[in-house]
Formats: structure tokens, sequence, C-alpha cells
């Protein structure tokens, strides 16, 4: 369920849909670029009531869409 979501959170994010494995880079496929990991951290902030340091605005901890998942489930 949180996967779908935040897939579909990338894919608002990327205006285009998420045709990737949960395991593969969404950087690297090109779906998503440093200056989108702003907006997608602040999507995922408003829907899951977390709050990310700047600490963490860091490509590597929202390289995937299963990292993404750890990450909002260990700060929830």
């Amino acid at each position: 369920m949180i996967q779908n979501k935040i897939s579909e959170i990338v894919a608002t994010v990327a205006k285009k849909p998420v045709n990737i494995a949960s395991d593969e880079s969404l950087f690297d496929s090109g779906l998503l670029d440093s200056f989108a990991l702003t907006d997608l951290v602040t999507a995922l902030e408003a829907e899951y009531k977390i709050s990310v340091p700047d600490s963490d605005l860091n490509p590597r901890k929202f390289d995937t869409i299963d990292k993404i998942v750890g990450y909002v489930e260990a700060h929830q």
C-alpha cells in the first residue's frame, strides 16, 4: 500500500509514469534529478506528516522506491 502511494508521488513529481522496478534507481533511470528531490521530499512530508532534515536531502537516501518506503516507515 505505502509502496503504491510513493510510486504515485514519484510519478507526480517526475510528471511521467513510474515503469521501473522498486529497487531500480529513480535518478539513474532519468525519472528524477537533483532538482526534483526537494519536490519529492516536500510531497512525502505532506503525505506522511514527517519532517526530513536538510542533512537527509541526499539522492542516495531516496534513490529507489524501496529506499523511500524504508525511510518513510522509519520516520513515521
